[in-house]
């Protein structure tokens, strides 16, 4: 048998190692995971209740139109229903709009290192990759702007990039989307849009109107706590919407998540405390930094990627030993730092402790 030749030097997406599988390796009793920028509150109380109450229809296949989490984002967004993809979290929706648009003859665009999934569907559909560095941690657009041609279908635009957590502003983004060429379809992905607190971030839904070309998407799997329920979705087009929907799979977000994204959203208070937790605890590892002379970039993201100025994976592994899971730049196209997501103030202060010890130690050393 035979499967497609761009698919076999590709490898399945690594995620952060589990908990039990650290714990069970190394011995350890207690393990803190700040690799997958997960939320460490958790999801709103609201939510558990909403997922108790369907317990009693599993049997039953979810809302394939997902009307009532539609209706709930249209209305939270201000944007009209039809203007919605939902997908099983936000890479579904990568996968539809690679296997929607992108064939061997078209090619696509985006910055490096970003999110690996981008590339990774195109590769699957045979498009072209045209990748443009990153300059200080934060998307070339005028670079990329020069890779753009008669064959492109999709500009990426992480923001705030994943992994190195800077943000594109509002003057840059517009101006960025008003010199790309009207057969191109940007898609800006802001998942961790919830965290961001920059006044001059874009409006991204305000354009779509004006900008046909224009996709915007976010996930509740960040901010909202909801990663194991694994929904997501885009906005843009109503025309663009439909012609994707025939390649979005049927039911492919669950009962479970539908309701417990509908309660997520009606609990915007916890949204708030979490965005203040979260940059409390990047004011922690910003001091760290700052004691220990280490670069770091500002981030608008619930993580940080901190330069150690050794290998990434060197770092990963004394952390592993010392029971805190994070991610190692050398997988992230950074290979002297480790991205770590911010935790509660504990977790924070553990792995703060754990690092400074660490440091220390070398500089008697």
């Amino acid at each position: 048998m035979q499967i497609k030749q761009q698919l076999i030097p590709l490898k399945p997406y690594e995620p952060g190692k589990p908990i039990e599988e650290v714990q069970r390796e190394l011995g350890l009793e207690k393990v803190v995971k700040l690799a997958s920028n997960e939320n460490p509150f958790g999801c709103s109380e609201k939510v558990k209740q909403a997922i108790q109450e369907q317990l009693n229809a599993l049997h039953i296949y979810p809302d394939g139109y997902a009307f009532q989490i539609r209706e709930k984002v249209a209305q939270h967004l201000n944007v009209d229903k039809d203007q919605l993809i939902f997908g099983n979290g936000t890479d579904e929706v990568i996968l539809i709009l690679c296997r929607a648009m992108l064939s061997s003859d078209t090619n696509t665009v985006m910055a490096t290192p970003s999110f690996s999934q981008y590339k990774h569907n195109a590769l699957i559909e045979g498009a072209e990759i045209r990748e443009v560095p990153l300059m200080n941690g934060e998307h070339d657009l005028d670079g990329m702007l020069t890779q753009i041609d008669e064959n492109t279908r999709i500009v990426w635009v992480c923001n705030p990039n994943n992994p190195s957590g800077n943000y594109i502003d509002k003057e840059r983004f517009l101006s960025f989307l008003q010199n790309v060429p009207k057969h191109v379809l940007v898609v800006s992905d802001e998942a961790y849009f919830e965290y961001v607190v920059a006044e001059d971030y874009p409006d991204t839904i305000s354009l779509l109107n004006e900008y046909r070309n224009l996709m915007v998407l976010r996930t509740f799997s960040k901010a909202y706590g909801l990663a194991a329920l694994r929904i997501g979705y885009g906005v843009g087009n109503p025309n663009l919407i439909k012609s994707l929907d025939p390649a979005r799979p049927p039911f492919n977000t669950s009962t479970l998540a539908q309701a417990a994204a509908l309660a997520a959203l009606d609990d915007q208070e916890y949204i708030q405390d979490c965005r203040k937790k979260n940059r409390e605890g990047l004011e922690q590892f910003y001091a760290f930094c700052s004691k220990y002379k280490l670069d770091y970039y500002p981030t608008q993201a619930n993580f940080i990627l901190i330069d150690f100025k050794r290998k990434g994976n060197e770092v990963f592994q004394y952390l592993l030993k010392n029971g805190y899971i994070v991610r190692s730049g050398e997988a992230l196209g950074f290979p002297t730092s480790a991205r770590i997501t911010v935790g509660n103030q504990e977790e924070n202060q553990g792995i703060i402790d754990c690092l400074s010890q660490w440091l220390e130690n070398e500089e008697r050393d």
